[in-house]
């Protein structure tokens, strides 16, 4: 019969095994996870690391595909590792330190790690780190961070684009236990965690890539370069000195260790603020616009040539053409570039009184394009369009077309070719110049002119002339929907700070400036933006 205090002892023992024997387990199960290697002696099997823990990422940055050369990134903690292990120098690999050739006898000296020649393309075999079976003879290039674009350790194999090269090297890469195949855009995301791109940065690397005409990829890099960053960042660097004016009225007041006049300074230094933001929103979506492309509709009476000039400025038969009235029913879009520019070109369904219901669709599709549309060409027959007065040659628009011509309403007069040539000689007098041209669409007399005139006219309008140096002197510095909200919040509380009387409402005014001076920082990301970045760098490929 045990005592009591016997009893205690064995019990306070076997609660003492218990819980080694928890912590032991624990401790197994996180080492497991660790080493992903299966330790039988402790009883846990193998365990793969969740993503959070498997730092490294790689991905294709090249198109997918059969091409000459295809190019893999890597970028992480193990590039390092993954170069070592994987890259083998193509001119043959030197005897390894403690080495003699020849001296079979000797206790061979472990041997040194080697590394790379930084940021030098390298000659190189790509091997199976488990097998070193050649998968491939490639050029590989190491960027030791925090010089490199992730400001990570980054390696880039260039590999030849064969689609069963491509995925052996990518399947040796997902046995590395700390790697992890990238999400979209995560190489960028990563550049900009680490302070080498900023938001608007960001969206401008994403626009070059996306960039299909020569105005889209100017704009585009002119923001990836860092143009608009340094312009927001000196909208806001002018609010938070407008800040510091107010709160030093907080902290000390009027009268004491400061000036007269103090709040009626941060007074102006709002307004004119507030008249530069307003003047940056007022500029007609510009670039909103040139990224996205202009959207460009030709409409007007049935039979005048619309479907003709959408086959002429695409260079191919995309509409159908017929001496039938009321052929084109719906909208056919192409996307073009005239001038550089990107541009949406819709054809629409000829404007008349018609009793078919589906061409009444198609005509009362085509009135809201129209309205909504950047710009539109309206096309005219010249022989019902240009009449001889006395007076000379007069231009004359449908009373039910004439609603739908606005400022942004170019005039084609096409059939040129059906009038003397008299009568053309004396119709210039009648064109309202700019923005009206006379063409033959069938026999191409006047189409040169008028495609010329066409870009002009639109490169004037969007500001997209170039000066000398290559760079757009008046271009937009909203290019994404984003950067208008923001500022147009920012207008809201500077204007909110102006509506308030000092002193009595100092403190509230001083809460608007900082409310304002946050919204111009989302812009560049100088604040917590967490919840727009999934959104942004979601719209990126894979690689990059």
């Amino acid at each position: 019969m045990l005592s009591a205090t016997s009893r205690i002892a064995l019990l306070s023992i076997a609660r003492n095994t218990r819980l080694r024997t928890t912590i032991l387990t624990s401790r197994n199960i996180r080492a497991c996870r660790l080493t992903t290697t299966a330790t039988t002696a402790h009883g846990c099997d193998t365990l793969r690391l969740s993503d959070a823990q498997r730092k490294t990422i790689y991905a294709l940055s090249t198109p997918p595909g059969k091409s000459g050369v295809a190019i893999i990134r890597v970028s992480g903690p193990e590039a390092l590792s993954i170069w070592q292990r994987m890259v083998r120098s193509a001119r043959g690999t030197p005897p390894r330190p403690g080495r003699d050739k020849g001296d079979e006898g000797r206790a061979k000296a472990r041997p040194s790690p080697r590394l790379p020649e930084a940021w030098k393309l390298e000659r190189c075999h790509i091997v199976d780190p488990h097998t070193s079976e050649i998968l491939d003879e490639a050029l590989a290039v190491f960027f030791r961070a925090p010089r490199s674009f992730t400001t990570e350790d980054v390696l880039e194999l260039h590999v030849h684009g064969g689609r069963a090269v491509v995925g052996a090297v990518l399947a040796a890469l997902a046995r590395f236990p700390g790697c992890r195949p990238a999400a979209s855009g995560e190489f960028t995301r990563r550049a900009y965690e680490g302070g080498r791109l900023d938001l608007t940065q960001v969206e401008g690397l994403r626009d070059l890539v996306d960039a299909d005409t020569e105005s889209q990829r100017r704009a585009a890099l002119r923001v990836a370069r860092g143009g608009a960053r340094a312009q927001f960042d000196a909208l806001r660097e002018e609010v938070v000195a407008c800040l510091a004016l107010v709160e030093a009225l907080i902290d000390f007041g009027e009268g004491e260790e400061l000036e007269e006049g103090v709040f009626a300074q941060a007074r102006q230094q709002a307004q004119r603020l507030r008249d530069k933001i307003q003047s940056i929103l007022s500029d007609n979506r510009r670039g909103e616009i040139v990224r996205a492309g202009i959207r460009l509709a030709i409409f007007g009476p049935p039979n005048v040539g619309k479907s003709s000039l959408l086959n002429f400025l695409a260079q191919r038969e995309a509409a159908i053409v017929t001496r039938v009235p009321g052929t084109t029913r719906d909208i056919l879009e192409l996307s073009l570039d005239i001038g550089g520019l990107p541009v949406s070109v819709a054809d629409t369904a000829g404007l008349r009184e018609t009793a078919d219901e589906v061409e009444q669709i198609g005509i009362e599709r085509a009135r809201k394009l129209v309205q909504v549309a950047d710009a539109s060409i309206l096309v005219l027959s010249f022989p019902d369009a240009v009449s001889v007065t006395p007076s000379g040659p007069r231009l004359e628009i449908p009373v039910e077309l004439a609603p739908l011509v606005t400022p942004s309403t170019f005039i084609l007069l096409n059939k040129t070719d059906l009038v003397p040539a008299s009568a053309f000689t004396a119709a210039p007098g009648a064109l309202p110049q700019p923005g009206c041209w006379a063409v033959s669409l069938a026999s191409q007399s006047g189409t040169d002119e008028f495609l010329a005139g066409l870009a002009t006219e639109l490169q004037d309008r969007y500001n997209i002339l170039q000066d000398a140096e290559g760079e757009n002197e008046n271009a937009s510095l909203i290019t994404h929907a984003r950067h208008r909200a923001h500022l147009e919040t920012a207008l809201g509380f500077l204007d909110a700070f102006l509506d308030t009387r000092a002193p009595e409402d100092v403190v509230l005014g001083a809460e608007e400036l900082r409310y304002a001076a946050q919204a111009v920082g989302k812009i560049s990301g100088l604040v917590d933006v967490e919840d727009v970045l999934d959104v942004i760098f979601s719209q990126f490929c894979i690689g990059k």
